[in-house]
């Protein structure tokens, strides 16, 4: 039964009491007592404002007759039941609707929760990519300071390079300079002493040139008395030898026998000697390969005794004397003597000269006089 929620009893016709509710019924609403209308007397904006709190009472009748025709029905009870079960059932789906809220929130969490490991993942992949740009970068600009690095060095290495052979050039030039203005001295010293000794020994032969002609004539005189004693004395023994020879044929036999044996035991001697110098020549002079040679020995003095006194007597000479050559090549050949020469009194190291041309254009002769002009020996050899 309903008839509590309205505040009467069962039976009751009577309209419940709004003013209990808190529901009043405001003045001029329902009119007088007699049920003729009151005129207003308020402003338009005060009845505006009445038609705001003004409360339809239609309403609340029409459900407290809903209410007494449903307490009349047979059916209320179920009617009670009925909405007692569906009010549970409404309950039980809030239930479900909240369980399914609360399910769908725990999803919602759990995609919030993947979205943000994803999110980091994300995050952690970039952050790995910027490492990595980041190392690489640092890497091309390692690889760039290295390269920068190197690229200066070598600059600086040829510069100093440069340096140098520009430094070794200008000693060279300067060492050149100082040998030539060295020769240059020597010559013109070597010429002014030359030339005061020529000046001393003219002046001297001038004022001692009667005291010369009387001693070359006493030297005359006397080679000649020499002379004419010699021969005197020769042809005497000759002749008295000859005499006394031709008077005794025995003496005569003799003499020829001794000449015969003489001539003879020379030319035995010669024969001799000129195979034993060539068994000592095979053994120990130069190799077949020499063919000339500055040095001699004792055997090449014995058997050409006139050009081993030319060797002895020979003196140092111009290296390129006797060689028509063209005026740069002849400089840069004297250039070569010059220095030849210098190392060979300085003791220094030697380079090595290849020359090349023609037959008959003054190699070997330039090979010889630069030997001869340093001081040194020299050997032609063959094949």
């Amino acid at each position: 039964k309903m008839s509590w929620i309205f505040g009467y009893g069962r039976g009751r016709d009577q309209p419940p009491d709004l003013s209990q509710m808190g529901l009043g019924v405001p003045a001029g609403a329902g009119g007088s007592d007699d049920g003729s209308p009151k005129e207003p007397s308020l402003t338009k904006a005060e009845r505006k404002a009445m038609e705001a709190y003004r409360f339809d009472s239609t309403a609340l009748e029409r459900a407290a007759q809903a209410a007494r025709e449903l307490e009349k029905s047979k059916h209320a009870k179920e009617a009670l039941e009925l909405s007692k079960l569906q009010e549970s059932t409404r309950q039980v789906e809030q239930q479900a609707k909240i369980k399914e809220y609360e399910a769908h929130i725990a999803q919602m969490q759990i995609e919030a929760k993947r979205a943000e490991a994803e999110e980091k993942r994300k995050l952690l992949q970039e952050e790995t990519k910027q490492h990595q740009a980041r190392a690489q970068y640092q890497d091309q600009l390692a690889r760039k300071r290295y390269d920068d690095q190197l690229s200066q060095q070598q600059r600086m290495n040829e510069e100093n390079l440069r340096r140098q052979e520009e430094s070794v050039a200008k000693q060279e030039a300067m060492r050149k300079a100082t040998i030539e203005h060295e020769m240059d001295l020597r010559h013109k010293n070597e010429m002014k002493r030359v030339e005061a000794e020529l000046k001393a020994k003219a002046k001297i032969d001038r004022e001692n040139r009667d005291l010369t002609l009387e001693q070359i004539r006493l030297k005359a005189e006397e080679n000649r008395v020499t002379v004419l004693e010699s021969i005197k004395t020769a042809g005497t023994v000759i002749g008295s030898g000859a005499q006394a020879m031709l008077t005794d044929w025995n003496k005569v036999l003799t003499a020829a026998g001794g000449l015969s044996l003489l001539a003879l035991g020379i030319y035995s001697a010669k024969g001799a000697t000129g195979v034993t110098a060539r068994y000592i020549e095979s053994r120990l002079g130069k190799p077949s390969l020499v063919r000339e040679t500055s040095r001699f020995s004792l055997l090449d003095s014995v058997k050409h005794p006139i050009e081993t006194v030319k060797k002895l007597r020979t003196t140092e000479q111009d290296a390129l004397s006797g060689i028509i050559l063209a005026p740069k090549l002849e400089e840069r050949l004297r250039d070569v003597a010059i220095a030849t020469k210098n190392t060979k009194q300085n003791r220094g190291m030697y380079r090595n000269i290849l020359m090349h041309g023609p037959p008959g254009t003054g190699k070997t002769m330039f090979a010889k006089k630069l030997a001869k002009h340093s001081g040194m020996d020299y050997a032609i050899l063959t094949g």
